[in-house]
């Protein structure tokens, strides 16, 4: 099987690679912004028909949430016109595509977990280009999985690592409180998707670690596990006053993964426990 990845620098496009590292019948065609500019769609058919792969993972994704807000162009390139690219060219030599969406599709304003059939109502442009980037994949590609997640976490910058390097200067951090959802580890997200690639089981999954916390009570559990005695001080939102709205309440629920498959995420706690064991 080839695997031709998009983004393979971020953390998911990482672990991507990590998850298969024992398969001696997996070859992987890695290619990031440098390489291959998704927005292009003749560099993406040339690409892909040079290298004919079996399932494209398109991990490449504009996720600066502030930034998109005065990026509008640039995120609808990348978060919207890449996908509808990789769609028409998965179609061109019959492979599959994995997109990964995210949560902020949805408005934040609900009170229990969001399962795929509830409506979306992005609230700023990060999520209202990824839900145009699913609506491409919907359209165009003739075979698809497409993966939403939140609140990822793995080997490159991300929430926990600024976390702890706050911790390292700081007494006391002030963490936001009111947004609440579930963290997930790339390595986590990397399993999944290995457990769908093979399936013909195509559609839009939910993909999150179970389990519910705010990014205070996470933090909180990060230095706990760390043995870390930095003070974490609860704030609202509106406090930390970000520049692009974020969703309250974030939950996803992986009600497709449940009625289709066997197959189940770690708990939060789990999760992040086995992680900062290797860092």
């Amino acid at each position: 099987m080839k695997i031709f990845v998009t983004g393979c620098n971020g953390q998911l496009g990482r672990a991507i690679n990590l998850q298969y590292k024992d398969a001696e019948d997996v070859t992987f065609v890695n290619t990031d912004v440098a390489d291959l500019d998704i927005t292009k769609v003749d560099q993406v058919m040339a690409a892909v028909k040079a290298e004919k792969p079996d399932v494209i993972v398109n991990c490449a994704a504009h996720t600066a949430v502030d930034a998109c807000e005065t990026d509008w162009d640039n995120a609808y390139r990348i978060n919207a016109i890449g996908p509808r690219n990789l769609s028409l060219a998965a179609n061109e030599v019959h492979a599959k595509l994995v997109h990964v969406s995210t949560d902020y599709v949805f408005d934040g304003k609900g009170n229990r977990p969001y399962t795929e059939f509830d409506a979306t109502a992005p609230q700023g442009a990060y999520g209202k280009t990824k839900l145009a980037g699913e609506e491409f994949v919907k359209a165009f590609a003739e075979r698809y999985f497409i993966v939403r997640t939140a609140w990822l976490y793995g080997d490159g910058k991300n929430f926990v690592k600024t976390m702890l390097r706050l911790s390292e200067t700081n007494d006391e951090v002030r963490v936001v409180s009111d947004q609440v959802g579930s963290p997930t580890s790339t390595k986590e997200l990397a399993s999944m998707i290995a457990h769908l690639i093979p399936t013909d089981n195509y559609g839009l999954f939910h993909g999150t670690c179970e389990g519910v916390c705010s990014w205070a009570d996470f933090t909180e559990e990060i230095f706990r596990l760390k043995g870390l005695s930095t003070k974490v001080n609860h704030i609202t939102s509106a406090e930390f006053a970000a520049a692009a709205p974020r969703p309250a309440y974030s939950v996803l629920e992986n009600y497709m993964l449940k009625l289709t498959t066997d197959y189940r995420f770690a708990d939060w706690h789990d999760a992040i426990a086995e992680y900062l064991k290797g860092i």
